[in-house]
């Protein structure tokens, strides 16, 4: 199975490309932070950004008025609480939460998560609290 026809599964914890950067590592650049709940940007492109996120414990529960997430996980596995049911997402999966949908990400060990989104999105969506990321590092 191709993940967006250009990268598969199996091969997309390896590396991403961005042709005016060159190749990004991503268990290099993964292995450059250890917070938590603390988005990294490793690429731009078109308005979206590629963001490196490694979760443990809940998140905030939270939504975006504007902007739909995509989630993939890299390494490990974590579940998507949302107020009806919770999903969980494994390595080599991604979900797609969509716009005005309340969500919380919640991992009971550490994942790596890339995340796909508009360069606007606030990681706490509608909530502002001490895990608001403002200002994210470049990685």
């Amino acid at each position: 199975m191709k993940l967006f026809g250009l990268v598969s599964p199996a091969t997309a914890g390896l590396f991403f490309l961005n042709l005016w950067h060159g190749k990004k590592y991503l268990a290099e650049k993964f292995s450059q932070f250890s917070e938590h709940y603390s988005p990294k940007v490793a690429g731009e492109l078109n308005g979206q950004m590629v963001k490196l996120v490694k979760f443990k414990g809940p998140f905030v529960w939270h939504h975006h008025d504007n902007e739909d997430e995509l989630f993939y996980v890299v390494k490990g596995n974590f579940d998507m609480e949302f107020r009806d049911r919770t999903v969980t997402i494994n390595e080599g999966e991604f979900i797609i939460v969509p716009r005005g949908v309340e969500h919380r990400p919640n991992a009971k060990e550490e994942v790596h998560v890339v995340l796909f989104e508009p360069g606007t999105t606030l990681n706490t969506g509608n909530v502002k609290n001490e895990m608001t990321k403002e200002k994210l590092e470049k990685i």
